[in-house]
C-alpha cells in the first residue's frame, strides 16, 4: 500500500496502450464490498481465496499490466504463479515513503483514521518485514523514487531481452 501500483499502472498501461487491471478493484466489484469491508465480513481468509481465483482467472489476458495488492504475493504460492505467467516488477519504497504516501489517502483508507503516525509507521515497518522476502522473488525491483511515465518503455525492454 503506497508504492503507487495502480497509480503507476494506469499512466504506464496509457503510455504503452495496454490493458490495467486492478485486482483490489476487480474483487471489490464483484463482491459489492470494498476490500476493507470484505476483510470485516467475510475475513481475510475469504479475501485470499478470492484474490487467488481472480488472479489466475487473468490468464487469458495478453498485453496487460495488471496492479496486485501489496499481500497477493504473500499467499496461496502466488508469487510463483506470477513469476511463471508473467513479468513482476516489485515497487520499492523505505517505510517512511510509504507512511507519506499513505497519509496523502486518509480519506479514501478508513482504516488510517483509526491509528496514529508512529504506530502506522510500525505496521508498514513490519509488513515490509513479512512481506520481503515473497518481493524479492520478483523479476524486477524498481525504487519508486526512480519511477516516471517512460519507465515502462525501459521495463519492455528488459522484457524482450528474456
Amino acid at each position: 500500500m503506497g508504492a503507487g501500483k495502480s497509480h503507476w499502472g494506469r499512466i504506464w498501461a496509457d503510455v504503452s496502450g495496454m490493458n490495467f487491471f486492478d485486482l483490489d478493484e476487480l474483487i471489490e466489484l464483484d463482491e459489492q464490498l470494498s476490500v476493507d469491508q470484505i476483510f470485516e465480513k467475510k475475513g481475510e481468509p475469504y479475501f485470499r481465496q478470492r484474490e487467488a481465483a481472480l488472479l489466475h482467472s487473468m490468464i487469458d489476458y495478453d498485453n496487460c499490466i495488471i496492479a496486485c495488492g501489496g499481500g497477493t504475493p504473500c499467499f496461496n504460492d502466488n508469487m510463483k504463479w506470477m513469476n511463471d505467467h508473467a513479468f513482476t516488477i516489485f515497487l520499492k519504497a523505505s517505510p517512511t515513503v510509504l507512511l507519506e504516501n499513505m497519509l496523502e489517502e486518509i480519506g479514501k483508507r478508513p482504516i488510517f483514521k483509526q491509528i496514529n503516525k508512529e504506530e502506522l509507521l510500525a505496521f508498514i515497518t513490519a509488513k515490509l518485514k513479512q512481506r520481503n522476502p515473497f518481493y524479492a522473488d520478483a523479476k524486477l525491483t524498481i525504487s519508486i523514487g526512480d519511477l516516471t511515465p517512460s519507465t515502462i518503455h525501459e521495463i519492455q525492454k528488459l522484457m524482450s531481452n528474456r
